[in-house]
């Protein structure tokens, strides 16, 4: 069969590049999960179509911690690294925290911090500088906290591949506890306990969890080993659950896959965000203008860019101050000051993509047939490659890695994100384990790498072998649609029913619709490389609409020129703020034109 007899409304080639394609050919099983539990059909084919079997319906409507959390004992070093951290805080030691300096990392630290000072206890948290010490433990940082008199070490979301700065710490006379996520080697740091669902003997299969996840398994181990202690005067015990906000934005903002526990922690931790109980989060709210009640989309697009943004472009621990704090007038000028940082974040991160994109155009030339980008410039800050690397990814539909230039060390040093079905971060390591690179590692879709600048054209030349098989096989994806709509039928009514299936994102991907010959009746700019624009209906229904960063992209201009001919789009429904009113619309992922 011919790829336009698979094609969704035939359309084998979109403004994007893209086949069109039934996320569900098969609509039995969702039949019969609609059937079964008295649900919508189109909710039955959205949870089918994300691989919700008959029998995990109620567990996927209502995921929750008591059923999802595993036992202390399957996590490798759990119990042991939980009972070192009771005796810590029993004993009164003083406690060293280095933590990355991104959403999950800070977020990792406020949950301990929070944890610790419910106790009456505290930590000396130290963030690295993004630009002068880079990611994770240093030989600096282990004895900055040595000099403050700390005695346990714990590292977040961070550690499990700082060999040479945890042997310094050991020399020092620390004990260590790594909670981390980021995939291990074979050998592991010397550490008392490595609690890391991805480290290679590890079998707890929780590995899509991030660092706030693990750490919210590690305090909440530590709170029951001090409750069976008798620590705790009657009344006196912690409620943990009252951090799952914290552990929900990470979970989001790190874009591990909503699967399993992760999508009880966000479930439950947007309920526990809505109480505004923690001050920080509730004025960051506020600043980025959030007005309904908060879901996984305000957690990825408007509270974890402005909290990246202090490590970004600032230091994170003003945005680790924010988390923590206890006076609102506090937070409230914290949640301005990281706005503002966000806004220069923005501004510095278009100059880099757009000089980033002459370069990838001039790189791949007419033909466009190269299997990785690897990019590098002097005048890139380093706080916003990680930022580039994405949106290269997402343009050019390559792994893509971006990379910021220090003359004065002879390094280049940057972030890497990949497409689905490549593993960038596998690669990254076994560049490191070539020698080709100072330092490395990250996850399958997303690394961080250190590098000299003559191996460089090495470095290029390595990831064009390790990724171009895989890339050949995932170089045009196919855009999967679950259903068709018209403008009328994209109601409030509808978006909320599809929400039950939610919280959405990776792993479990918001629904997607195509709107089927639509008129586009206005189109303009939006913001700084946005289009906003009106689709019509043939029964003259009308909806909002938006497709974020397509300006200067062949979607941007067929949105924004064609008026005469019906189009179809393909996009997400979203609840979204117009004027003083709640409506409907929808985010434009593609469009094509009628065949």
């Amino acid at each position: 069969m011919s790829a336009s007899e698979h094609a969704f409304l035939s359309v084998t080639r979109s403004a994007k590049g893209q086949l069109w394609q039934a996320r569900l050919p098969d609509q039995r099983l969702a039949h019969a999960i609609a059937e079964k539990y008295d649900l919508p059909e189109i909710l039955g084919r959205v949870m089918a179509a994300r691989g919700v079997g008959l029998d995990e319906v109620e567990a996927y409507l209502n995921p929750t911690l008591r059923g999802l959390m595993p036992k202390p004992s399957a996590l490798m070093d759990l119990e042991k690294g939980a009972a070192r951290l009771a005796q810590a805080i029993m004993a009164r030691e003083k406690i060293g925290v280095i933590s990355d300096y991104d959403v999950d990392g800070v977020s990792s630290a406020a949950l301990l911090l929070r944890f610790l000072r419910a106790l009456g206890h505290d930590a000396q948290v130290y963030l690295p500088d993004r630009l002068t010490e880079g990611y994770g433990p240093s030989e600096k940082a282990v004895s900055a906290l040595r000099e403050q008199g700390a005695e346990l070490l714990l590292t977040l979301d961070c550690g499990v591949l700082s060999h040479d700065p945890l042997a310094h710490a050991a020399d020092l006379g620390f004990t260590t506890i790594i909670v981390d996520h980021h995939q291990a080697g074979a050998e592991l740091p010397h550490a008392f306990a490595v609690i890391n669902p991805n480290r290679q003997d590890d079998i707890s299969g929780q590995g899509h969890l991030c660092a706030a996840g693990v750490t919210f398994l590690l305090i909440a181990t530590t709170n029951k080993l001090l409750r069976e202690q008798g620590a705790f005067a009657p009344g006196a015990e912690p409620n943990v659950l009252q951090w799952l906000d914290l552990v929900a934005l990470a979970t989001v903002a790190d874009v591990v896959p909503l699967k399993g526990l992760n999508r009880a922690y966000v479930t439950q931790g947007l309920k526990v965000m809505g109480r505004r109980d923690n001050l920080g989060l509730a004025a960051l709210a506020d600043v980025g203008g959030l007005k309904r009640r908060p879901d996984a989309y305000a957690l990825g697009f408007i509270l974890g860019p402005r909290i990246n943004a202090a490590g970004r472009v600032g230091h994170a621990d003003e945005a680790l101050a924010l988390l923590t704090t206890p006076d609102k007038g506090e937070a409230v000028v914290l949640a301005n000051h990281l706005n503002d940082m966000n806004r220069h974040r923005q501004a510095v991160e278009l100059r880099v993509v757009d000089e980033a994109i002459a370069q990838a155009e001039a790189a791949l030339g007419q033909e466009k047939r190269a299997s990785v980008l690897v990019l590098n410039a002097e005048s890139w800050h380093p706080g916003v490659v990680g930022l580039a690397a994405s949106r290269l990814k997402d343009r050019y539909q390559l792994p893509s890695l971006v990379l910021a230039v220090n003359k004065f060390t002879g390094r280049a040093t940057g972030s890497g994100r990949s497409i689905a079905g490549v593993d960038l971060g596998k690669a990254v390591r076994a560049a490191l384990e070539a020698g080709l690179l100072v330092k490395g590692g990250g996850h399958a879709m997303a690394a961080g790498l250190t590098v000299e600048l003559t191996q460089l054209a090495a470095l290029r030349d390595f990831m064009e072998q390790a990724l171009g098989a895989g890339v050949e096989q995932n170089r045009s994806p196919a855009l999967l649609v679950d259903g068709a709509l018209s403008a009328g039928g994209a109601t409030l009514d509808l978006i909320e029913l599809l929400e039950q299936a939610g919280p959405y994102g990776a792993a479990n991907p918001p629904p997607l619709f195509v709107f089927p010959a639509h008129r586009v009746i206005y189109a303009d700019r939006a913001g700084t490389d946005h289009v906003r624009c009106t689709l019509l209906a043939g029964d003259g229904a009308k909806l909002k609409a938006i497709a974020f960063r397509a300006l200067g992209t062949e979607l941007g201009e067929l949105l924004l020129s064609e008026r005469q001919h019906p189009l179809h789009i393909a996009g997400r429904l979203v609840a979204d703020e117009w004027g003083a009113k709640r409506v409907p619309s929808v985010q434009i992922e593609d469009a094509a034109e009628l065949v």
